[in-house]
């Protein structure tokens, strides 16, 4: 049953059917033609596998991430990042970087990054003299990081596969390594920007108007405080955390800043409802994947095949890395780690490999792949908001892939900078 489970899945991916219908239909096709079991056990497990009280959380960090793209906030974080670097050469390829780092941690959407704040600097950008295809590559590279930085739906869903982890050992393991992928992303734009010559036309604000935009973005900054805070300080569980999020995001985008409309409010809840929906069915469609996928004993068989080859734990890590890159240009994030956490993390687990280095691992190049072609949601985004060709974007894109490869590396090799911070901060099991 399991070849014909993977067999169908990849002729329907290949022919273009969306990632939820294609882990449904192929479930469905591998469960007729072998048999044994009837064909109500798959939408029994589909539905298993949304009855859990923490996926909550993911319609309602969606929620917050779409208020706070809409009206004033991406606005003020904008000029909050561009009073610091806007000036430099490059300066709003850094802007750019910098805004999107800052949005990640109110957001958890890469989709929603790109579109929102991210749509807005690549335009500034093409405006001032950038390329219009950089701007876009950068874009999608700087939105990769959403999903690592806490709050982030991704981590959400790993929890729930991995009982070794919690949502909150996941937020505080995220926050360095999305850092050091800005940080090697900015390193690109600087490299580019000298051998382009992207000049800034900005000056830099006089030091009593950066304080004032600091002042006016402290709202906005506060939201990723108020939701690991509040985790960590066992005021509220994650599911929780993303609810306050959304009242948080409507109170500051409606009261404080002053540019929320209910028009604005009603397009956020669309906008939400329609992208929970697609979350959720692929999550619905992975579950039923995944059991197939156990009770022919796949999960077991590759476990043994890797302890007979007797890797070391960096030897694991490495080939692990192989197999997701590969994995995720052809693959979301989400059904990436419902498919592929209940087969690997026993086996890292095994090895003495950390639970929350694993897991940053995992998300990490599973989320790389919304930037690798053929399938990266982001390129097709970016070039959507942009107006451009995909081809474009991807032409720009190597650079970044050399740094994400980089990034990914020195997560390896380093497990510190996904450990340390959940130790320290009592995160940690």
């Amino acid at each position: 049953m399991a070849e014909i489970l993977i067999v169908a899945f990849l002729i329907l991916m290949v022919m273009g059917v969306p990632v939820a219908f294609s882990l449904a239909m192929a479930t469905f096709a591998a469960v007729a033609i072998d048999g044994r079991y009837p064909m109500v056990v798959v939408v029994k497990e589909m539905f298993t596998g949304l009855d859990s009280f923490p996926l909550l959380a993911v319609p309602f960090f969606i929620l917050a991430a779409e208020i706070m793209s809409t009206g004033a906030i991406s606005r003020m974080l904008l000029r909050f990042a561009s009073q610091f670097v806007g000036h430099l050469r490059g300066g709003l390829g850094y802007a750019n970087v910098l805004t999107g780092t800052l949005f990640a941690g109110i957001s958890g959407s890469a989709l929603a990054s790109a579109a929102g704040p991210g749509a807005m600097m690549a335009r500034m950008m093409e405006r001032s003299g950038y390329s219009k295809s950089y701007a876009g590559a950068l874009t999608i590279s700087v939105a990769v990081v959403d999903p690592i930085i806490p709050p982030s739906i991704t981590m959400i869903i790993y929890a729930l596969q991995d009982r070794n982890v919690s949502v909150g050992s996941l937020f505080m393991a995220g926050l360095l390594p999305g850092l050091l992928i800005s940080a090697l992303i900015a390193g690109v734009n600087w490299w580019i920007s000298r051998k382009r010559d992207y000049r800034s036309l900005e000056l830099r604000p006089p030091a009593s108007q950066m304080l004032r935009n600091t002042i006016a973005a402290l709202p906005a900054l506060l939201l990723i405080v108020l939701i690991v805070g509040g985790i960590r300080g066992g005021l509220f569980t994650p599911t929780e955390a993303s609810v306050v999020a959304v009242f948080y995001a409507i109170i500051a985008s409606a009261v404080i800043y002053r540019g929320f409309t209910f028009a604005d409010l009603w397009g956020a809840f669309l906008r939400s409802a329609i992208m929970s929906v697609a979350v959720l069915m692929i999550l619905a469609a992975a579950r039923a994947f995944a059991w197939v996928l156990i009770i022919e004993g796949v999960p077991q068989a590759m476990a043994d095949a890797v302890i007979a080859m007797d890797l070391s734990p960096i030897a694991f890590l490495l080939m692990v890395n192989l197999l997701l890159l590969f994995f995720g240009m052809f693959m979301d994030p989400l059904p990436g780690v419902m498919i592929l956490v209940p087969i690997l993390a026993p086996i890292a687990h095994g090895l003495g490999i950390a639970p929350d280095h694993f897991a940053i691992i995992v998300i990490v190049n599973l989320t790389f792949g919304l930037m690798t072609p053929p399938v990266g949601g982001l390129i097709f985004v970016v070039a959507s908001a942009t107006k451009q060709k995909p081809s474009a974007l991807v032409r720009e894109l190597p650079p970044f892939f050399l740094a994400a490869i980089a990034s990914l590396l020195i997560l390896t090799f380093v497990p510190a900078l996904s450990t340390w911070l959940p130790a320290i901060s009592g995160f940690a099991r």
